[in-house]
């Protein structure tokens, strides 16, 4: 039986403008048993993350399109990915700022492809420990990709768990109409766009059925919130 650090189905996304180093890599994890997509810029890295999501993204901080630290607080908002830089730098200074900014773990350039083997199954195995988040009633899995009520399963379809997901990371506060577009989208929507409200009203709804009532909040003109009912 695998491990839950072993590569099996394990998808990686590896974003590196520099052709040579990539291929080396690609090479390196494919031997170690992952697939891996490659992207040779930040763009190109959001558009894969999108039609084929990753288990771990692996992101050089020097991309020529967009800047290394704003690709990984967008990549962040895709809760639960674990997220590993590529930088030449080693000021400590730097290494404070990537970690705060969404960065799981770095590699200082040059690394030995061991040593991000090993990081990357450190990854993937805190990952897989399966984070549960638990707001009264509800308990939403996030590697399981569940969402329960008491004893019973309320089924989500993947933009309306994207949905459940953001909220519950922050139970009681309220996200903007924005900050749900950028998580579940990757980018603000054609203004007038009434995706959001149809999907909160479908997780609304499906909430109800299984008898969770009041636990999805409309703040009117603000946005949307996650929270334990009253008493």
């Amino acid at each position: 039986m695998p491990s839950a650090a072993d590569p099996v189905d394990k998808r990686i996304l590896l974003i590196e403008d520099d052709a040579e180093i990539a291929a080396l890599l690609k090479n390196e994890l494919g031997e170690a048993g992952y697939e891996v997509d490659w992207a040779a810029s930040g763009m190109k890295g959001l558009v894969s993350l999108r039609e084929n999501p990753p288990d771990l993204v692996i992101l050089d901080l020097g991309l020529p399109d967009i800047d290394g630290g704003e690709i990984a607080s967008r990549l962040k908002q895709h809760g639960g990915l674990p997220i590993i830089v590529l930088t030449a730098t080693d000021t400590v200074e730097r290494k404070v700022e990537l970690l705060l900014g969404g960065a799981d773990d770095y590699l200082t350039k040059p690394f030995h492809p061991a040593e991000l083997l090993a990081r990357i199954q450190v990854q993937l195995r805190k990952k897989d420990s399966g984070e549960v988040r638990r707001i009264g009633e509800l308990e939403l899995n996030v590697e399981s990709r569940r969402l329960r009520y008491h004893d019973g399963e309320i089924n989500l379809s993947p933009r309306e768990f994207a949905l459940m997901e953001l909220l519950s990371t922050k139970p009681g506060r309220v996200f903007s109409r924005d900050e749900i577009e950028n998580h579940i989208w990757g980018k603000p929507l054609a203004g007038g766009s009434n995706v959001v409200d149809v999907h909160v009203a479908n997780l609304r709804s499906k909430l109800r059925a299984a008898g969770a009532y009041g636990y999805l909040r409309t703040v009117r003109g603000v946005g949307y919130a996650l929270r334990k009912p009253k008493e």
